[in-house]
């Protein structure tokens, strides 16, 4: 069986995927780790008293898992890796995966330091400074670092019922990526080069279709739907909605080529950024036959809330 938890970290993408066999445990994969805050800073307030939010760490925890076979980050925003210092105090990691390792060795990149930079560039140090320092703090954590080059897609065999295709986007993105943070590690300070991949990011997210037992199922990561459109997108059974749902997470054009009959937001409620965007609930509903939230999510007349710590999903 294979089951899927989309956790509610409040802002941010965790999703756990494991594959049980006789109520023992066969694989455990974690894509993406949270923020490293329940409530962003940049809009703080109060939690419902209700909500159900929790860090990946913790949920991990509490599933009594000890050990990750495989941890993949999609990519460096803090609502996705700034939870990775927490799973790893919770877990050894046999395999990490991401679109970028940090060079051995590295010190602290002092993102609010005296560096004359704007604060978009300011933002993006500070994440690479969260992924990396979490790294560099939990020393002997994990096993074995692949870098995805990011020029064709990967498939990797992950137990006998379950494979994973690594998608990436622009492949001209991977390189000038290594180019921006390495440089970032050296010392370097580009103001032009940090600004520019500041609004690239998303663009470079990792996406993953996994296959089991003749489903399949979509993580999206944060991939605008522009990139989407050049791909030969084929029906899926489940869908992680792209990039919290905002309006430019995706068209008609691609859910209508994905068709899953199951589609998740992985969001915080409560955002004042319209994400999930109403219309983009609309279009989402004309097509699945179950939409989940992670988070207790209200759109009046559209969504009703539901508090939970993850949206769980079995697969037999």
């Amino acid at each position: 069986m294979l089951v899927l938890d989309f956790i509610n970290v409040g802002n941010g993408d965790s999703i756990l995927v494991q594959e049980l066999e006789g109520g023992a445990r066969r694989f455990a994969m974690l894509v993406d780790c949270g923020h490293d805050n329940l409530v962003r800073d940049d809009h703080p307030g109060e939690l419902d008293p209700r909500s159900q939010r929790i860090y990946a760490g913790d949920f991990l925890k509490k599933q009594g898992i000890g050990r990750l076979d495989v941890l993949l980050a999609t990519h460096f925003h803090r609502d996705h890796i700034g939870g990775l210092g927490r799973v790893l105090e919770a877990v050894t990691v046999d395999r990490f995966i991401s679109a970028y390792i940090p060079p051995e060795g590295h010190g602290p990149l002092d993102p609010d330091g005296d560096n004359g930079l704007p604060g978009a560039a300011r933002n993006l140090l500070r994440c690479l400074d969260i992924y990396a320092s979490a790294l560099r703090d939990h020393p002997g954590r994990v096993g074995e670092f692949t870098e995805i080059p990011g020029d064709k897609v990967e498939t990797l065999p992950l137990t006998e019922n379950l494979t994973m295709e690594i998608l990436p986007g622009e492949p001209s993105l991977y390189p000038r990526q290594k180019a921006v943070y390495d440089a970032a590690f050296r010392g370097e300070r580009n103001r032009y080069d940090l600004m520019r991949w500041t609004k690239a990011m998303n663009i470079s997210s990792l996406r993953q279709r996994l296959y089991y037992h003749g489903r399949e199922i979509v993580l999206g990561g944060d991939m605008y739907c522009a990139v989407w459109d050049n791909d030969t997108l084929t029906p899926c059974d489940i869908l992680k909605v792209p990039h919290h749902a905002s309006l430019s997470s995706c068209n008609r054009k691609a859910i209508s080529r994905l068709a899953p009959k199951t589609m998740v937001v992985s969001v915080a409620a409560g955002r004042p950024d319209e994400r999930p965007h109403p219309y983009i609930v609309s279009l989402l509903k004309e097509y699945a036959e179950e939409l989940h939230f992670t988070d207790a999510v209200e759109i009046p007349g559209l969504v009703e809330p539901v508090f939970h710590e993850s949206v769980h999903i079995e697969i037999e």
